[in-house]
């Protein structure tokens, strides 16, 4: 792409990405190396604008359409560079249509969580007629997706109003798995390498415990979310001491939540979900991911479907009704019959909610390299699978209660959290709709404090374990200057 504006760069890298998700997209401000070389021209006359200005001008985008040239220009004026930004996106979005002959389900909605336009028009007081009204002339949505996160958007707010206004969530990351699964890019290790340090970890991360305990001293929090990697894989005495430490450093009198992510069914024991619910807590995960035998060895992941019903079946009996379990669409090789399957057989465990995920494809994951090198599978998410999904939750009681989108995701869809009335995860709610502080600890995870004016900030601990632990007093002081300020 060339690009004349530099300051619209990522807009326009990400809308094409949308309709481009296996190529490599890169902006340029000049021409292309190779004059013959087939690309989108986009110019704007006004150049990057400031927020506090207001212009008049012309976009004109120019891209190969069916074998020629086709140029498409529109003229604005007296607008702000927000608006600049939504026409750009549109413009653009039109060609692109005509260049792929397809549209897609959130339009020009990228790096903009659908729900939080929702909920800001929500509160408002606008009528849901009218927030479609704008999410389809602003955004070019569909009618499916402005109903989903309407609806969604309604149902965060409830929650959100019913937490107290000082509330803040804790956020402890457990980054050790049994294995690495392919499409996996966060900071998870092995847990066989790090057997021998994570006693080692656990005395770092409870030096962080202990700062957050003397920040919020006198608070208490909404939730707490202990999540990975996969936290199971500590032992049972571990998880032991590391929840009994939570539980008296911090004030849980009014905690709404407590879920630890066991994850991994081939990670889950008896004695462990025993020391989970003597020590309060009351959601769990248990993630399949899909039921298809042949996917899991495919994605690495170590465990049998059979596994799957054993690990659900333990936790049931150590007493947990709220499970939830997290499904991929888009995995490799998967196609609407094998994602049927996986539901078919999801809807026999009946969980408290159900989490689907569309495959984002990550260079930081190995199944980039192994799409890359194996043309014969491919990654592809479609609205049947959708569909599947969404029937077999509301087949169950389940409602759709949260929404996130991600860059490069299969079919340039969502992950939608399902769940029963009662049983919705208030953690997800509060960390995709920015609503209070999260105070993280472990390697690679960022704490945020949300300000009374609504400016939010964020500190970010480093990935790698054998620094985390060995620069834990560095990644403390950082947080001082946030948190303390």
């Amino acid at each position: 792409m060339i690009l004349n504006s530099p300051g619209y760069t990522y807009d326009v890298h990400s809308l094409v990405k949308a309709f481009y998700p296996a190529e490599d997209v890169s902006v340029v401000s000049d021409a292309p190396v190779d004059p013959g070389a087939e690309c989108i021209s986009v110019f704007v006359s006004s150049g990057d604008v400031k927020d506090d200005v207001k212009v008049s001008g012309f976009i004109r985008v120019t891209a190969p359409v069916t074998g020629k040239t086709e140029t498409c220009e529109e003229e604005y004026s007296d607008i702000e560079r927000s608006q600049l930004k939504s026409l750009l996106k549109r413009v653009l979005y039109g060609i692109l249509v005509r260049m792929t002959e397809k549209e897609l389900p959130w339009g020009t909605m990228t790096g903009i969580r659908p729900t939080k336009v929702a909920t800001a028009l929500i509160s408002q007081g606008e009528s849901d007629a009218a927030i479609a009204d704008h999410m389809r002339s602003v955004y070019l949505c569909s009618d499916e997706k402005i109903k989903l996160a309407t609806a969604i958007a309604h149902t965060e707010k409830e929650i959100i109003d019913s937490l107290p206004d000082n509330g803040f969530s804790i956020y402890i990351g457990i980054p050790f798995c049994p294995s690495t699964c392919m499409y996996c890019s966060f900071t998870s290790y092995p847990i066989a390498s790090w057997e021998k340090r994570t006693d080692d970890y656990l005395f770092a991360l409870k030096k962080e415990i202990d700062y957050f305990s003397n920040v919020y001293r006198g608070r208490c929090p909404d939730s707490i979310y202990i999540g990975g990697g996969t936290p199971t894989t500590l032992s049972a005495a571990q998880l032991k001491d590391l929840t009994e430490y939570i539980r008296k450093s911090f004030d849980l009198s009014h905690l709404r939540e407590f879920t630890v992510e066991a994850g991994r069914p081939d990670s889950i024991t008896t004695d462990k979900l025993k020391v989970l619910r003597e020590a309060g807590v009351g959601r769990i995960s248990i993630n399949p991911q899909t039921m298809n035998e042949k996917t899991l060895r495919l994605i690495g992941r170590r465990h049998s479907v059979k596994d799957v019903y054993v690990a659900y079946d333990k936790a049931v009996d150590a007493g947990f009704t709220n499970i939830n379990m997290d499904l991929i669409l888009g995995l490799p090789g998967e196609n609407e019959d094998d994602v049927k399957y996986t539901f078919d057989k999801i809807t026999e465990f009946s969980p408290a909610s159900i989490t689907v995920h569309s495959m984002a494809i990550k260079r930081a994951a190995a199944m980039s390299e192994f799409l890359a090198s194996h043309g014969n599978i491919t990654s592809r998410n479609t609205p049947e699978m959708m569909r599947i999904a969404d029937e077999s939750a509301r087949s169950l009681g389940l409602i759709p209660y949260y929404l996130y989108r991600q860059k490069n995701m299969a079919g340039n869809f969502e992950n939608v959290g399902y769940a029963k009335p009662g049983n919705y995860g208030i953690y997800n709610i509060v960390i995709m709709e920015e609503i209070s502080d999260i105070a993280a600890a472990g390697a690679g995870c960022i704490s945020k404090r949300v300000f009374a004016d609504g400016r939010i900030e964020r500190c970010a601990n480093v990935k790698d374990v054998a620094m985390y632990i060995d620069r834990i007093d560095e990644m403390i002081d950082k947080k001082r200057i946030l948190f303390e300020q």
